[in-house]
């Protein structure tokens, strides 16, 4: 009998970008591509090195919480050797802002999103919901998490990230200027970008605040088949 793969999902965090509902959702997805999945609420898992040595995909939606330094040493060592990570949104872009190995692990780090002007906004997430384009990148057209997705639309919160030249960036969007926004020019930043390390890959996607943007088709054709990519 052929061994199942093995996809851990580590979730928490702040629960308005909904880690319980948006991994659940992905879990029938991963058991139909021969997945066994084990679901952990925290990141203690990553320190257990018997386990870590096992996993063949890490999907994290965990943001901006902590890790200890053994639990983030566990994640690296893992991903070095060549377990997958994987995830979006905030849940893993802006998930350990303390730890500058995890940026560079992740190549990216949620900075800002931009909000409706100042008379709009009444105090709710929907603040920050804009409508904006994800572009893909033309050149990039053939990669197999894009191959076949055409530029389309989305109105959630639109992800400033720093990032480095390190990432082969996939999918882009451009952050526009308005009169009342202290930035003076519009600017390209990403969404959706792979990375190598050690022999390990890695896969990110901005777009999946919550669970109707991950629901949104071009969104989770890429998520499902960036999960994929990133596995050993």
């Amino acid at each position: 009998m052929t061994q199942k793969k093995q996809a851990l999902i580590v979730r928490g965090g702040w629960d308005g970008h909904e880690p319980v509902q948006t991994t659940d959702s992905m879990i029938p997805f991963l058991e139909g591509e021969g997945f066994e999945v084990r679901v952990e609420e925290g990141t203690a898992v990553y320190a257990d090195a018997a386990i870590m040595a096992a996993v063949d995909l890490v999907v994290q939606v965990n943001t901006m919480n902590t890790i200890a330094d053994d639990e983030l040493s566990g994640l690296i060592a893992a991903v070095v050797a060549g377990t997958g990570l994987a995830g979006w949104h905030g849940g893993i872009a802006d998930s350990y802002r303390n730890s500058a190995d995890y940026l560079q692990l992740i190549g990216g780090q949620f900075a800002h999103h931009a909000a409706v002007p100042r008379e709009e906004r009444t105090g709710e997430q929907s603040d920050n919901y804009l409508d904006f384009t994800v572009n893909i990148v033309p050149e990039r057209r053939d990669h197999p998490i894009v191959s076949g997705v055409e530029d389309f639309r989305l109105h959630t919160e639109q992800y400033w990230v720093l990032s480095d030249a390190y990432n082969d960036v996939l999918a882009t969007t451009e952050i526009v200027h308005r009169d009342f926004d202290a930035w003076h020019r519009p600017f390209t930043t990403p969404v959706v970008w792979t990375r190598l390390w050690g022999a390990g890959r890695i896969f990110v996607c901005t777009a999946g605040h919550k669970l109707d943007v991950l629901d949104e088709p071009p969104v989770r054709t890429i998520v499902e088949r960036g999960l994929l990519w990133a596995s050993r």
